[in-house]
C-alpha cells in the first residue's frame, strides 16, 4: 500500500470493556492516544480495543457509513442525485468518476485500513486468561477482514467467472501487519476468494459466543461465506450454508409486520433476534454527522439522493416496502420525487447500517436451490420471503422467469444497502433504467468495474491498473 498507509497501524484504538456489551455502546467509547501495534496488544483488553478500532473503521463515511452502500445502488440503477443537491455524489451519479475520485480513493484506503487492523489482532499473542474470549476477538477479526476483502474484490474487480479459472487480477492480500515499504501485486480473483472463505471457516471455528449483531457472530459468518460462495458459483455450498443459518441461527425472518419498524428503529439490539445478523453500529455520539448515511435521503437533511422511477414502480400497492418510498416534490426537474424514508434519523442516535440480514439468506438459498436444479425448495424460500412482504402473492414461476423472479425480489429487499451494482455485475447484466446519463450500462463497459486509486498506482510500482482507467 501506499506509504501514507502505514501510519494507520492500529491508529485509532478504544478503551476496553467486557465482552458482554453487547449493543450499539460497543462503540459508543472514547478514543485512546495512539500506540504502537506491536507493544499494544500484549492482553485481551488489548485486543478487544483494537477490534474496537476495526468495527469503528467500518463504520467510517470511507465504508459502510457512506460510500459502499451509495456507491451500490448510484452506480446501478436503484438511486440517483436530485437535481437540486449539495454537490456530493454527482459523479457516480453521472458515471463521471475518474481514477482519483474521492468516494473511491476513500473505499480503497479506508478497507486496507481495516484490513490492517485486523491483520494485527489476528496476529497478535497477548497473555490470555480466558482462551474463550480470545478466540472470539480473533474470529471477528478473520470475519471484517473476509468482509472487507469481499468487497474489494466485487468492486475492483471483474466477477469470478468473468475466466474459466478466476486468474484474472483481483486486489493484493494482505495478511500480515504492513512493513512500511511494502508494495503488493494485485492477486488474483481466485486467490482472493480463497483467502476469504478460508478466514471465514477460521471465523466459524473459533467464535462461540452472540455479542448481538453489531458484532460479528458465526451465524453472520456463515451468512457472508454462503453470499461469498454465491458469487464464486459453488451453488451447493451456498444453498448448504444459508439453509444452516436458516435452521440454526436462532434469528427469525423479519415478519410482515414488523418490517417498517424494523426500519424506524436505529438500534439493532432492540430488535435482536429478529432480522438481523450483522449491522455496522452508530450511536449518538459515535456517528458521521450530517455525513450519516440518512442526512442524504432525509428532506430535512440534504435530501438529495432519491429513489429511480424504475425501482418504484417495481413495487406494488399491496408491498410493505413501498411505504420506505414516500411520493412528493424536490425539484422541477425531478418530480415526482421518490424519497426515500428507510433511513430518517438525521439527529440523535443514528441508524445502524445493515450488511447482512436473514431475508438475503432466504434469497441466497432461493438462487442456490435453483442454480443446482432444485426449483421447488427455490420457490419455497421465495415464496417464504414474499409472504412476509406481500401477502396473497404467490410465485408459481420455472426456468429462466423463476431466476428473474428471485432477482427481482433481491432488487425489491435489498434496495438501498449497497447491494444493486454488485449483484449486477455478478449476473453480468447491463444496467438499465437510471434516472441520470447514461441511462444505460453494458456489462462490457470498463467502467463497471472501479479504479484502482491513482495514489496507489503512484505510490506502489508493483500494481497494475485496470483497463481502460489510466
Amino acid at each position: 500500500m501506499k506509504n501514507s498507509y502505514k501510519i494507520l497501524l492500529l491508529s485509532i484504538l478504544f478503551s476496553a470493556s467486557t465482552l458482554s456489551s453487547c449493543g450499539d455502546e460497543f462503540l459508543d467509547e472514547t478514543p485512546s492516544t495512539e500506540i504502537n501495534a506491536a507493544e499494544a496488544l500484549l492482553t485481551e483488553n488489548d485486543v478487544l480495543s483494537a477490534l474496537r478500532g476495526a468495527y469503528g473503521g467500518l463504520a467510517s463515511t470511507d465504508l459502510y457509513g457512506l460510500n459502499l452502500p451509495v456507491l451500490g445502488d448510484m452506480l446501478a440503477d436503484n438511486l440517483y442525485v436530485a437535481t437540486s443537491n449539495s454537490g456530493y455524489f454527482n459523479t457516480l451519479s453521472g458515471y463521471n468518476f475518474l481514477n482519483n475520485s474521492a468516494e473511491i480513493t476513500e473505499i480503497w484506503t479506508g478497507a486496507y485500513d481495516v484490513i490492517n487492523r485486523t491483520n494485527s489482532i489476528i496476529n497478535s499473542t497477548p497473555t490470555v486468561v480466558n482462551q474463550e474470549v480470545v478466540d472470539q476477538y480473533k474470529g471477528e477479526a478473520y470475519a471484517l477482514r473476509a468482509l472487507i476483502y469481499f468487497e474489494l474484490v466485487r468492486h475492483f474487480a471483474r466477477p469470478y467467472n468473468e475466466t474459466a479459472d478466476a486468474s484474472h487480477l483481483g486486489v493484493p492480500i494482505v495478511v500480515t501487519p504492513y512493513e512500511y515499504n511494502a508494495q503488493p501485486k494485485r492477486n488474483t480473483v481466485a486467490e482472493v476468494y480463497t483467502q476469504i472463505l478460508a478466514d471465514l471457516d477460521k471465523a466459524y471455528t473459533l467464535m462461540t459466543m452472540d455479542p448481538g449483531p453489531v458484532r460479528m457472530s458465526k451465524y453472520a459468518a456463515r451468512a457472508l461465506q454462503a453470499e461469498v460462495n454465491l458469487y464464486k458459483g459453488d451453488n451447493t455450498a451456498a444453498l448448504q450454508q444459508a439453509e444452516e443459518v436458516i435452521n440454526d441461527s436462532g434469528v427469525e425472518l423479519l415478519p410482515y409486520a414488523s418490517v417498517l419498524d424494523y426500519w424506524e428503529e436505529t438500534d439493532a439490539t432492540k430488535l435482536q433476534g429478529v432480522e438481523s445478523l450483522f449491522e455496522v453500529s452508530a450511536t449518538q455520539t459515535e456517528n458521521n454527522g450530517v455525513n450519516e448515511y440518512a442526512y442524504f435521503f432525509n428532506q430535512g437533511g440534504y435530501g438529495q439522493n432519491l429513489a429511480t422511477p424504475s425501482l418504484f414502480a417495481q413495487y406494488s400497492a399491496d408491498d410493505i416496502r413501498r411505504q420506505l418510498i414516500t411520493v412528493g416534490r424536490r425539484g422541477a426537474n425531478d418530480n415526482p420525487a421518490y424519497i426515500v424514508t428507510k433511513y430518517n434519523a438525521i439527529s440523535g442516535d443514528a441508524e445502524d447500517k445493515v450488511v447482512i440480514r436473514m431475508s438475503e439468506v432466504y434469497l441466497i438459498a432461493a438462487e442456490a436451490a435453483y442454480r443446482t436444479g432444485n426449483s421447488g425448495l427455490a420457490l419455497t424460500y421465495l415464496n417464504t420471503l414474499v409472504n412476509e412482504r406481500e401477502p396473497g402473492k404467490v410465485y408459481a414461476s420455472t426456468g429462466t422467469q423463476l431466476l428473474s423472479d428471485i432477482i427481482s425480489e433481491r432488487r425489491k429487499e435489498l434496495a438501498f444497502e449497497g447491494d444493486r451494482f454488485a449483484t449486477l455485475n455478478r449476473l453480468k447484466l447491463d444496467i438499465t433504467g437510471r434516472r441520470r446519463n447514461p441511462n444505460t450500462l453494458a456489462y462490457s463497459d470498463p467502467k463497471r468495474i472501479l479504479p484502482i486509486p491513482r495514489t496507489e498506482i503512484t505510490a506502489n510500482p508493483n500494481i497494475q491498473q485496470n483497463p481502460n482507467w489510466d
